[in-house]
Parts: C-alpha cells; sequence; structure tokens
C-alpha cells in the first residue's frame, strides 16, 4: 500500500531548494473534522481505499499544541482475498507552522508486520526513529503523513507551468527529496461533480511497481482546500488510478463548474 502513500504526497508544492524554508499561508487550508476518502483503482477493479482524518490533540510536544493526523489504508474486493493489508498512520503536527513531532506506523500486508515510529528535532535537524538517529538537510523535514498536509497550506500564488519543486520526507531508515513539477489547470470529472484542478506530475523510481518512463500526474482542486482530487500513473503491468470519493468538513467549497 506503499504506493498509496506516494500518490497522496505528490501533492507537494511550492519550494525554491533544499536549503530554504518553505512559505505557508496564514493558516492551515483544513480543520478539525476533516475526513478524505479515496478509491484505488487497478485498471477498472477497486484494490484499495484510504480515509485521511484530521482531529485535535491533547498531547503538546515541546509545549506547543498540536493536531493528530491519520491515515488508514486496507485492500477491497479480491485484493483482500488474496492479500490482505491493514495500514494505520499516525503523525502529530504543529498548529501553527505544520512541521511534525512524531510520526508512528502500523504495517499489516499479508504475513509481514511492521511497526515504526520517529520524533523529530526540527531545530537540530534531525530525526530519531527505532531504526536510529538520521540528519536532515533543512529545518523543515517530514513524514509523508504531514508532508501531504503541509503541502496544500504551501503558498502556491507565484506557481508557473514547468516549475520544478523539492521536499525532504523521513521513510523507514532514509531522508529523499521529492520533486514535483507543475503542469497547468484542467477541469476534472469525479463523483463530486467537475472539479477545477491544478495539475502536477511529482517525481516517482523505476523499480518493481514503475516503468522506467512512467509519469505520475495528480489532479488537486483549484480552491482554499488544495484537496487531491485525481492520481493515475502506470505500473510496470497496467496502471493505478486514485480517485476521491468524499470530503466532509472542509474548510472551503469545492472549486465545483
Amino acid at each position: 500500500m506503499k504506493p498509496i502513500l506516494f500518490i497522496f504526497t505528490g501533492v507537494l508544492l511550492s519550494l525554491t531548494s533544499l536549503a530554504q524554508e518553505l512559505p505557508i499561508k496564514k493558516e492551515p487550508v483544513f480543520q478539525e473534522g476533516e475526513v478524505l476518502k479515496y478509491k484505488l483503482r487497478y485498471g477498472f477493479i477497486t484494490a484499495a481505499e484510504g480515509t485521511l482524518k484530521v482531529t485535535n490533540s491533547d498531547l503538546k510536544f515541546d509545549g506547543r499544541p498540536t493536531y493528530k493526523l491519520t491515515v488508514d489504508a486496507e485492500t477491497s474486493g479480491t485484493f483482500d482475498v488474496f492479500y490482505k493489508i491493514r495500514d494505520h498512520y499516525d503523525s502529530y503536527i504543529d498548529r501553527t507552522d505544520l512541521l511534525p513531532y512524531f510520526y508512528q506506523e502500523n504495517i499489516r500486508e499479508a504475513s509481514y508486520k511492521r511497526q515504526d515510529k520517529a520524533r523529530f528535532n526540527q531545530d537540530g535537524k534531525k530525526v530519531v526513529s527505532n531504526r536510529g538517529t538520521f540528519t536532515t538537510p533543512t529545518t523543515q523535514t517530514f513524514d509523508l503523513v504531514s508532508a501531504y498536509y503541509f503541502a496544500r497550506s504551501l503558498d502556491i500564488s507565484k506557481l508557473k507551468v514547468g516549475d520544478k519543486f523539492k521536499l525532504n520526507y523521513f521513510l523507514q531508515d532514509e531522508i529523499s527529496a521529492l520533486e514535483v513539477e507543475y503542469a497547468g489547470k484542467e477541469t476534472v470529472k469525479s463523483k463530486l461533480g467537475n472539479i477545477r484542478c491544478l495539475k502536477f506530475s511529482p517525481s516517482i523510481k523505476p523499480g518493481r511497481i514503475f516503468k522506467k518512463d512512467s509519469r505520475l500526474y495528480l489532479w488537486v482542486t483549484d480552491d482554499g482546500n488544495r484537496v487531491p482530487v485525481k492520481a493515475q500513473v502506470e505500473i510496470l503491468v497496467g496502471a493505478v488510478t486514485m480517485e476521491l470519493k468524499s470530503a466532509d468538513g472542509l474548510k472551503y467549497a469545492l472549486a465545483k463548474e
């Protein structure tokens, strides 16, 4: 189910270099109570579903209040019979600058199980996890879940077609950078209606899943929410599409035509 999170994080937007801090809007574009549900299709078959939630957290880190971000991903239908996946992710982020303090994941994929935890020290430029201590290149490093929400709140007012950007994230035992290219505006037909979107093409690594020349495309609402509506990528056999099923508790109205 890792592909579903890599697709989600394709919403990463406005950066200029790995050494600079990334500008965000004065207020987050999301709010407590937001619930987004997605389905992941392999061809015409629904292979998996994912739910993302924003809730208030009673936990404080360094004396600062936090949001709790939760992602649940699971296989469905025939895929659930042959390869059952039940993945759960939590990320606690600062309510003001949206940077992560703590991340944990509980992975259950068929007979494979894994639990990872990570504590982010942004000022110290390091991440301490159960796999070791890792040095980060900037004071803004994310887990995949917090990256998704942070990117939605970035100031993208100066984006031009062809611009490319990067963002650092920590996953398992390494710090990586995701590069994204802005590809313009399009209207996407979805279950929620025809929605005006910004189109992006995040970088992907060829390997066991993706072709050497595969391109991942992501469509994000062209409104105050910046919610991913659709993503599509070719894999070694066929194609995978992610689609927004429902969006509750949004802070702003969707950009419907």
